[in-house]
């Protein structure tokens, strides 16, 4: 059940409420800039991916295009994959891995998935019918150094004025960090899988 509030502390609350907003109405009112953000979501927690994917939704939302490339990641079907391809060829998916590194075991074919990956990335970032390009598990593609990292930061750098661009993916190198906008590391603090648990449809894929 509901307490009754001290009309005291209400006031006081009020009063406080009213110097927050003030601030907060000041802080928001300085900010006049507007330009795509390049975005990084690294980190050992759950959730990197799954985040970018709630972006393509707020862009879709909004009516804009998406366009996904997945560097790692096999083809086998996603629930995000299956959920996005109701918005026709407003979404242009591209599943370009052959799995993780540990499954291909195979260098130089680990290095060509990722290069036709960066080639096809960069040609959806050089379309300007694209609000948001999501560069799936690219940090991982950079980590094993599939790819040449000085190429991949300046081009993402100098990528449309206009393009918002998310990179997923455990240790993003310092060089992607600093020229990032936003960057946002998940931290693992408890994860199933230590309990036994295994991936499950809807959960993780």
């Amino acid at each position: 059940m509901t307490q009754p509030i001290d009309p005291e502390v209400a006031r006081r609350h009020a009063e406080k409420m009213a110097r927050r907003k003030e601030v907060q109405d000041a802080e928001v009112a300085e900010k006049t800039l507007q330009k795509g953000l390049l975005m990084v979501h690294t980190g050992p927690g759950k959730g990197k991916s799954t985040a970018a994917f709630g972006l393509a939704l707020r862009t879709l939302g909004r009516g804009g295009r998406v366009g996904v490339v997945q560097f790692i990641k096999g083809a086998w079907s996603t629930g995000e994959q299956e959920a996005l391809s109701a918005f026709g060829d407003r979404v242009s998916w591209h599943s370009m891995g052959e799995g993780f590194t540990w499954e291909t075991q195979d260098l130089a074919r680990d290095i060509a998935a990722a290069t036709k990956a960066w080639e096809k990335a960069c040609a959806l970032m050089a379309d300007p019918s694209f609000g948001l390009v999501i560069l799936d598990e690219l940090n991982i593609a950079l980590r094993y150094e599939y790819l040449p990292l000085s190429e991949v930061v300046e081009t993402l750098a100098g990528r449309r004025a206009a393009l918002h661009v998310v990179v997923t993916g455990r240790n993003a190198k310092p060089e992607l960090i600093e020229a990032a906008d936003l960057v946002t590391e998940m931290t693992l603090v408890k994860h199933h899988f230590k309990a036994g648990v295994k991936a499950q449809e809807g959960i993780e894929f």
